[in-house]
């Protein structure tokens, strides 16, 4: 499968770099979308370190099977973006996997009202405003949406996204 993992300046290190390497190990490539295709993006920690293999104005949604969104300041700085915005409206009806203050892109594309999902706390409030189920877990699955709330998680969330990647994976071969 074909995973787009957008990604800006000061994502959560471990966030990135956790899920990105098992998802590899499981056979699916992993394509970095940034605002600009070669961009130097910096985790927050400084542990991580990755160029953008796409910008946002070459990116297709069609091209990819799913979404990954990293937690830290990343979303927060994407949102703000109408193109990443528009992008990320287009994998409705595709696996998101989102962690953290992913969710924050998720909510301003208009993608989270009856949605039962789970973020970082203080992004919590603002999606219970918008219309979703919020349940305080370290992993919380609904149909093609995986959400977690904190490094702590990534394990779980890790694990969900991949079984999500296998059951749709499956779906397609059908």
């Amino acid at each position: 499968m074909k995973i787009a993992c957008v990604l800006g300046p000061d994502f959560e290190d471990s966030e990135f770099r956790v899920p990105f390497d098992r998802f590899v190990a499981g056979g699916h490539k992993v394509t970095v979308v940034g605002l600009d295709r070669g961009a130097t993006l910096n985790g927050k920690k400084g542990t991580e370190k990755i160029d953008a293999d796409l910008g946002i104005d070459e990116a297709r949604a069609e091209d990819f099977d799913a979404l990954f969104i990293p937690g830290g300041h990343s979303p927060d700085a994407l949102r703000g973006d109408e193109r990443m915005v528009a992008f990320i409206e287009k994998f409705a009806d595709k696996p998101i996997f989102a962690i953290c203050h992913g969710p924050q892109l998720l909510l301003s594309a208009g993608m989270v009202k009856g949605r039962t999902m789970t973020a970082w706390k203080t992004v919590q409030g603002d999606l219970k405003y918008a219309g979703a189920r919020v349940l305080d877990k370290d992993v919380v699955v609904d149909r093609k949406l995986v959400t977690s709330r904190k490094p702590d998680d990534l394990d779980a969330f890790t694990r969900e996204s991949l079984r999500l990647l296998e059951s749709s994976a499956s779906a397609h071969a059908a």
